[in-house]
């Protein structure tokens, strides 16, 4: 009787909203459209990559769509990088925001790996790192599994794995760099496995009452998900989340604000190319052990032909009923230079549900994470 009440307790967090209506879709010949390319040296993890503005992604294909209309992001496969300069790849984030009371979705069929590979699916707010950080898929080099994990300012932390199938981090303090990390723990998450089976979704749900991870491959993604109309979700039917963050231990609404999302490939940095991570699976790789040198300089062939994203789509939802939806008049112009990418646009606001005393609404703000540093 006491682990029932227990899971009717849990039960109640994660389905304080259960029913989610679409906002945005990003897929086929339009899904790039509302992303702006970071155009920078990566200056976030100190990693030996160049996340290239968009004429140059598009023209070297390192960002396009396929035949299938799927939307390819990959690393430069194709140069010899002398020693002492970076590896071209990409990052992208969303121009919109997604608030309280959103839930994410996104389709797979490869993920970025390989020795020196830093691959993320992530979101952070718009004044990082004091509005919140949620990783949603992250691995590094030949690792088998995907981590997940949130990042917050102190205050917030995690309770431990009651109530997930994943596993937890040692760290409960998610201020802590690692933040709080949970390892998946099905199979076929990341790497070879990962493409093998076909790919497969995640799914976030961002509440008032948590931030709550699933994890599907592809043989088991839920009917709700494998529809072709998924213009609505009702996440009562996934079961027990892969990584869950109780606003018991970590409230959301302090901690976290409206979110970017964002994708993108690094290379080497301060997790895939430090010394016991590296070496973890990729130290006899190369003649010097070390990750710049035996991975990111010489050929790129074949040492990134598996270091790309292919998405069927990436999918935005709002816990807001379908007849309550925002006003807004939008006008973005971009303009992309080799280091910048700028957006601008007029909007206006309208509250689309509440859970106590917080809005829930589907806001545009301006990318304003850590400002890049302009290549020389």
């Amino acid at each position: 009787m006491k682990h029932w009440l227990a899971f009717e307790v849990f039960a109640s967090y994660i389905y304080s909203v259960k029913g989610y209506s679409l906002v945005r879709e990003y897929s086929g010949q339009s899904f790039f459209d509302l992303w702006d390319f970071y155009g920078a040296y990566d200056n976030t993890t100190q990693g030996n990559a160049i996340w290239v503005n968009e004429s140059y992604a598009i023209s070297q294909r390192l960002a396009y769509v396929d035949s299938q209309g799927n939307a390819i992001i990959k690393v430069d496969n194709t140069t010899d990088v002398p020693l002492g300069q970076n590896r071209s790849t990409v990052r992208i984030t969303t121009q919109d925001t997604y608030d309280i009371g959103s839930l994410w979705i996104i389709d797979l069929s490869h993920i970025p790996f390989g020795c020196s590979v830093w691959p993320a699916f992530w979101s952070f707010g718009p004044n990082w790192p004091e509005n919140g950080e949620i990783d949603i898929i992250e691995a590094i080099n030949l690792m088998p599994d995907n981590q997940m994990s949130i990042h917050s300012t102190p205050g917030c932390t995690h309770n431990g794995s009651d109530y997930q199938l994943g596993t937890s981090g040692t760290t409960t303090d998610c201020s802590e760099p690692s933040g709080c990390t949970v390892m998946e723990t099905s199979p076929n998450s990341y790497g070879s496995g990962f493409a093998a089976a076909g790919g497969g979704v995640w799914a976030t749900q961002f509440d008032v009452s948590g931030i709550f991870i699933w994890f599907w491959s592809r043989p088991d993604v839920p009917a709700s998900i494998r529809q072709v109309d998924s213009a609505s979700i009702d996440v009562t039917q996934w079961g027990v989340p892969h990584a869950n963050y109780y606003s018991s231990t970590c409230n959301i609404t302090q901690y976290f604000s409206a979110q970017n999302l964002v994708l993108d490939i690094t290379l080497c940095g301060s997790w895939a190319g430090a010394g016991t991570s590296y070496n973890a699976t990729c130290g006899n790789s190369g003649p010097t052990g070390l990750c710049y040198q035996d991975c990111v300089v010489g050929p790129g062939s074949p040492r990134y032909d598996n270091a790309y994203f292919n998405i069927s789509y990436v999918r935005a939802y709002t816990s807001a009923l379908p007849s309550a939806t925002p006003t807004s008049s939008m006008t973005p112009t971009t303009s992309t230079t080799p280091t910048t990418a700028t957006t601008s646009s007029t909007i206006s606001y309208t509250p689309i549900a509440v859970i106590g005393s917080w809005p829930l609404m589907f806001k545009k703000w301006y990318h304003r994470g850590i400002p890049p540093v302009q290549p020389a």
